[in-house]
């Protein structure tokens, strides 16, 4: 063989290899969760595709069930454009929600939860059939939840350098779950009619954050997340099937970001309003 064409070969059979070893080994996997569990950074995953990033967030949900114990929901991620630009990804991504992350709207949190911890106004809703899983559009979402519920996301973005993280990375790293407080739940309406009031507010609904109630610091639309925030669960229910999973009856869903991530600082309160949404009243937490 000539050595342009073993230069070719080896270059080729260099990336393939690559691409097909980008999958966390057990021994990282087990280094990030025994890292995620101390509160400290771990090693970001790098060079991961696609299919690499779904392999390693299996791997690292399995760990992490034994740690936290069951799953109680999902979250959606990168679902709004500020979010995609900032990790430079034009799709979401998709984690898992563990026993004990969400806690009651007034809690108070170490500002240090997690390696490298923020917060972001969010919102969940509740499960109630498993019609959910064949919706296609917002009001077959709202026809299958029962609740839909104001909520404080706190993400843990876990690894040495942030900054690197990419769509799959995030991905990887469950989509940087670690905690939230949930507020008040507001009932699906019974009648049509009122349903698609509801959607209409949902879309339309101003999201504020802010220091306490006074000092603003960030804002979104409902429409941010997708042009509706229930599209998060469309496009969810479509990713889990990928991979053979579904949302269950009593599962929380996260539907993502309306505001910016930002860092917690010991003595913060922060408290998240949706304005232009009946039944909404604000959530909050207390950082110590």
């Amino acid at each position: 063989m000539k050595l342009p064409s073993l230069l070719i070969c080896v270059a080729a059979w260099g990336a393939c290899a690559a691409s097909q070893a980008a999958c966390l080994t057990d021994a990282q996997t087990a280094d990030l969760v025994i890292q995620y569990i101390a509160r400290a950074p771990a090693a970001n995953p790098e060079g991961q595709s696609e299919a690499d990033a779904a392999c390693s967030r299996a791997k690292i949900n399995a760990l992490l069930e034994r740690r936290l114990g069951p799953v109680i929901g999902y979250k959606a991620g990168l679902t709004s454009p500020a979010v995609q630009k900032r990790f430079n990804y034009d799709q979401p991504v998709w984690g898992k929600l563990y026993q004990g992350m969400v806690l009651a709207s007034g809690a108070t949190v170490d500002a240090a939860f997690g390696a490298r911890p923020l917060f972001e106004a969010d919102m969940l809703v509740r499960v109630r059939s498993a019609a959910i899983n064949q919706a296609r559009t917002p009001i077959e979402v709202l026809d299958a939840i029962d609740q839909v519920i104001p909520f404080i996301e706190l993400p843990d973005l876990v690894v040495q350098a942030p900054p690197k993280l990419d769509g799959p990375a995030i991905s990887a790293i469950n989509v940087g779950a670690r905690l939230g407080v949930a507020g008040k739940p507001i009932p699906v309406p019974a009648t049509r009619a009122e349903r698609y009031a509801m959607l209409t507010e949902l879309r339309d609904m101003n999201v504020v954050v802010s220091e306490g109630f006074g000092f603003e610091l960030g804002r979104g639309k409902g429409s941010d997340i997708l042009d509706h925030p229930l599209n998060a669960v469309v496009w969810l229910a479509q990713a889990l099937a990928k991979e053979g999973l579904a949302m269950k009856p009593g599962e929380l869903i996260s539907l993502g970001s309306f505001s910016p991530l930002l860092p917690p600082k010991p003595g913060l309160k922060v408290s998240v309003r949706y304005d232009g949404l009946a039944g909404a009243a604000p959530v909050s937490v207390q950082f110590k």
